[in-house]
Formats: structure tokens, sequence, C-alpha cells
């Protein structure tokens, strides 16, 4: 597979010059300046991509170009945003970047309740916390019905957290949850946002009459409209799976196991429309096996973020080291390979699959220089990218 490297644009503190010495091959990136909803224009595309390609990089995946609220949720600005979409798509496969992931997640992207939580080894990791999760839900958001959500257990937990908890732990949990990870990547709510508790509320509440079969058909809406030009210009869509999967402060979830992903690729059942295999964000859902899924959604998987889990039955989970955890990923490693290999032989053009390495450790002086967004330090993502790229050249010079 492809080496790539998730990278923030010019504001990154990490270096493209650094990246092609540890072994990067693409880029995968974003307009971040750009506002939710507005064109990608030919002249932005051009500039950032000839930037990669002047330090011995390709731009090979775009991560993310967000869909707004209004297509999800099928509001009244949706046609002129999805217009605005599709001409970003053209854009870009003019220029000559022909993978875009994207999400249909509601409101929120990844979900976190802690962005550095200590290991036993010392390195720093990202961590979910189901009954804290649960005390946010109930207690600071106080959601209409939220308690009838979670078991009579959680609620223990949500009431010893609730008569133990202090002020500044509820702004970091605050801050964790709708602010640091969202606003790095182009969410809903930013740092700049005075009031994020009343902002997120006002958010969901458009979700209130938008149950998972509606959320579905906009998500057919879009796709029927936007995978004509995808076709027509080259360009691969890859939705990445709900992250985590399974249902959270009563939003519908489309992108959480097997049946999910079987039904979006079928509502329109090109080769364009595709899947983001994330193989981490699969993991923390127990019910998923994910060399299984691997396996199944081979042929319409455009783009592989490598990372693992450990999860138990109480829906808590947190980071594991890229060849530990449930994932399984030298296994899903060897099916990708075998697929790359696969449309290598049957003349594929683009027969490369991207792959990344996802949310690595906080280790060694990045700890005390943490300058990077949660989960996309510089020393715990190459590291990972290091084992990552061992395992792939064992499994080609074994099984391939």
């Amino acid at each position: 597979m492809e080496k790539t490297w998730r990278w923030f644009g010019p504001g990154d503190p990490i270096q493209l010059s650094w990246l092609k010495q540890i072994g990067v091959e693409g880029i995968v990136t974003a307009l971040h300046t750009v506002p939710n909803g507005e064109i990608w224009t030919q002249g932005m595309i051009e500039d950032l991509k000839k930037n990669i390609e002047r330090h011995g990089l390709r731009w090979s995946v775009v991560e993310s170009l967000p869909v707004t609220e209004d297509i999800k949720t099928g509001g009244p600005g949706k046609d002129r945003l999805i217009d605005n979409y599709r001409t970003s798509l053209i854009n870009l496969g003019k220029t000559g970047v022909h993978t875009v992931c994207y999400n249909f997640m509601p409101v929120i992207d990844w979900i976190r309740t802690d962005l550095y939580k200590e290991n036993s080894d010392g390195s720093r990791s990202l961590f979910f916390n189901y009954a804290r999760f649960a005390y946010f839900d109930c207690c600071i958001l106080e959601r209409e019905g939220a308690r009838n959500d979670y078991s009579s257990n959680i609620m223990e937990q949500v009431e010893q957290i609730r008569s133990t908890i202090t002020q500044e732990e509820k702004e970091e949990l605050i801050f964790n949850i709708i602010v640091k990870t969202q606003g790095f990547v182009n969410g809903n709510i930013t740092e700049k946002d005075k009031h994020p508790v009343a902002l997120f509320k006002n958010l969901l509440a458009r979700y209130r009459d938008i149950d998972k079969d509606r959320l579905r058909e906009n998500f057919r809406y879009f796709m029927n409209a936007v995978a004509p030009v995808a076709h027509e210009y080259g360009v691969n869509l890859c939705i990445h799976p709900d992250d985590p999967p399974f249902p959270v402060l009563g939003l519908p979830r489309i992108v959480t196991n097997r049946e999910d992903i079987d039904w979006l690729l079928k509502a329109v059942d090109i080769h364009e429309n595709g899947l983001t295999f994330c193989a981490g964000s699969l993991s923390s859902g127990l019910q998923n096996d994910v060399p299984d899924l691997a396996r199944h959604f081979a042929e319409r998987t455009h783009f592989v973020h490598l990372r693992s889990t450990q999860a138990d039955p109480d829906r808590n989970f947190t980071e594991a080291g890229h060849l530990a955890g449930r994932a399984g990923l030298l296994e899903v490693i060897r099916i990708f390979e075998l697929e790359q290999e696969r449309r290598k032989k049957a003349g594929m053009k683009d027969f490369l699959i991207p792959m990344r390495p996802d949310h690595g450790a906080l280790i060694l002086s990045d700890i005390e220089h943490n300058v990077y967004n949660p989960g996309y330090s510089f020393y715990g993502r190459m590291k990972a990218l290091a084992e990552l790229s061992g395992a792939m050249a064992a499994i080609r010079h074994f099984c391939i």
C-alpha cells in the first residue's frame, strides 16, 4: 500500500520536508481555511498540490471535503451546497486529486473523553470512557430523554461522577468532547466560540425529527447528486465509519457495522461510492470483526486508516499499539496488499491503495513539547509508520 501521512497544511508544526525522510510517499490533507460548504477553486487546489510536490510527495487523499449539516439534515440549503460540493469534486478531478474521504456523522465527528490519558509505559493516548460521556450527556447537556439511553449500571456511575467531579474537570470534558476534537478539522464548534454547550444543543436540535432511515435517505439524495460527477472526473468518494460506531446523544448513526456499509454502497452502486476502511473506528465496536469486514469490503475500499483499539463490553475503549488491540492489523494489511495486487493484475490505472498510520500515541519529547492536534503527534505516528512499513514488507515478501 501507499504510505501516506495526514498533514494539516502550512500551519502544521510537522514540516513536509521531514516526512520524505521518514518514508512517507503521499500526503492526506485538505483546504482547511475554506469555510464548510464553500467551493474549493482549482487555483487553491493547484497551489497546495504544487507545494506538496515540491517536497517530492504527492497529494494522495483529500481528508476531508466536509458534508455540511444542511445536506445531512436535508435542509433548505442542501441543493446549493451539493452544487458547491460537485464543483469542488470537478476541480479536484481536473487537478489530479482522485480520492476524497468524508463522513456523514451528524453534528459531531470523532469523540473522546480524554485526549492524553497516561498509559503504563508513560506514553499518552486518546481514551473514551462511556460513563463520563453519559455524565456529559445527562448532566452537562441535560438532553431530554438522555437517561433512558443508558443502563442502570452506567447511570450509577454517572451519579458517582456527579458527586465528585470538579468544575475544572467539567470544563475539560466539554473542551475534549465538543471543542478540541472538532475544531481543528473544520468542525461545527471551535475554540473561538464562547458558549460551546449552547451552540452544541442548537445543533443537536436540528436532528430531533431525523431517525436512521431519514438520514440514510438524505445520504442517498446526496450520493445520487454527486456520483455522476465523481464517475466522470475519476474521483473516488470514501465514507468514514462512525467513531465510535454506536449510538450517541440520540443521534442517528449509519456507518457502524457490516449491514450499514452494505446499505450505503448499494444505495448508489458504483465503484466511486466507496469506503474509508478505518480499522480503529470499526474495532471500537465489539459487534465488528475487523478482518472479516476488510475481506468483505476490500473491492470498494479506496483508503485505509491503520490503527487499533482495546475495547470492553461497557463501551470504553483506548487506542492500542498499532500491532496490538482487537483490529487484527496484520491480517487487515494482508487483505489489502492482496487486493492491491489484484487491482494491479486487472490493469487498473490507480491500483495503489493509500494507507495512513492513525492516532499515534504521544511519546518521548513530544510529551513535554506537545504542539500537535490530539492523536496526531509526530514521534508516535512515526513509530507506527515504521511498524506498519515492516509489516507490509514482510507480508509482500511472504504472502504476495
